[in-house]
């Protein structure tokens, strides 16, 4: 038995902040770079901003990444110190917004550094900002044609540039190389604008010498997502997700379970229901290829994950831990986040930031 919570909600998410911390620390070692900063967008990949964000910030961290002008706002809160970027660019009219919470822009247009550059001169201040270029996602920022005929521009010092930036395609694929391209295009790029920062590693990055620059942003690797797919997971787990048995019932062979009778008993089985479903951010895509850890046993998800349970075949768990109170472990136990989002036909990016705000939430640091 566990000390799952017997009101509220029948979910546990457990956050190691400890761990947390030593995964920034590793990949800072790994990176080799002179910083390394964080990502903390999607409300810290679903571990909180407010909790993640000073954990990180006691271990060294100085700067840190959101993707929106909001999450910026409220990293600001926590974090009232520190160099904090906005990742999804700079919509039209919304200086006074980033001037007020003393926030960087990610420039990524011409129009962009231009109107950035004019709030410095109308305040009289020369706020900072970088500056993106797009070497090859083909999503946001300047083309590296437009990155270099810029360079040298007056605009550029105007509009505080104080990082020069790009993002990587594919740095989890080893040898692909649309990697090494983009290392080559980004160090032109680079050798353009002496004396500003730069940075191109993303959590897979860290581990590639040709991606290494001033500064380091690993987002996914911190929580526990693995950055090298195919080989050992270096990162320590951060997430842990329980939930409580509610019920366990015995069926007989041709009985069915959950919504539209997806899955029939092929003999005599024991269920288990989980008070926990897609409501909380577990991918209905899960139904039929989910697992969950009873008493030290796999045990497959049966029938359709609905809205706020689960099903579990617990015939093969031992019988004293497939009781009603007992807790399942839905993340962890050998169940890490790539391997969840793997049953659900996902990635484990998608896992973690979709875990839903109706958990009981512990933090461990």
């Amino acid at each position: 038995m566990t000390d799952l919570p017997s009101l509220g909600h029948g979910g546990r998410l457990t956050i190691d902040l400890a761990a947390l911390r030593a995964n920034w620390r590793r990949l800072a070692q790994e990176a080799q770079c002179p910083e390394t900063a964080a990502v903390i967008k999607a409300d810290a990949y679903g571990c909180g901003i407010a909790e993640a964000g000073p954990a990180l910030w006691r271990e060294g961290c100085r700067t840190f990444f959101v993707a929106h002008l909001s999450e910026g706002v409220r990293a600001r809160a926590a974090l009232p110190e520190a160099a904090i970027y906005v990742l999804n660019g700079f919509p039209p009219g919304s200086a006074p917004a980033y001037r007020e919470a003393d926030l960087r822009p990610v420039l990524g247009s011409i129009e962009e550094v231009a109107e950035w550059a004019a709030a410095n001169r109308a305040e009289g201040t020369t706020r900072p900002a970088a500056l993106h270029v797009d070497t090859g996602m083909n999503r946001l920022g300047l083309s590296v044609a437009e990155g270099l005929a810029l360079a040298g521009d007056p605009v550029v010092a105007q509009a505080g540039i104080d990082l020069l930036m790009s993002h990587l395609v594919s740095a989890e694929v080893e040898h692909d190389p649309l990697t090494d391209h983009q290392a080559a295009e980004f160090a032109r790029v680079r050798a353009a604008y002496p004396g500003i920062r730069a940075s191109l590693a993303n959590s897979s990055g860290d581990f590639l010498a040709s991606c290494r620059a001033d500064l380091a942003r690993p987002g996914y690797a911190l929580y526990g997502g693995n950055p090298r797919p195919g080989h050992d997971n270096p990162m320590r787990p951060v997430v842990r997700l329980e939930a409580t048995i509610l019920q366990v019932r015995e069926v007989a062979a041709g009985e069915t379970a959950g919504y539209n009778a997806r899955w029939t008993a092929s003999g005599p089985r024991r269920l288990a229901t989980l008070s926990l479903g897609y409501a909380d951010g577990f991918p209905r895509a899960s139904t039929g290829r989910g697992e969950a850890v009873v008493g030290g046993v796999r045990c497959p998800f049966v029938g359709n994950v609905s809205m706020d349970l689960i099903i579990l075949d617990v015939t093969g768990a031992p019988a004293e831990a497939a009781v009603r109170g007992a807790p399942a472990t839905l993340i962890g136990d050998g169940l890490d986040l790539d391997t969840v989002g793997r049953h659900a036909g996902t990635i484990g990016y998608e896992i973690l930031t979709g875990l839903g705000r109706r958990y009981a939430r512990v933090y461990r640091d």
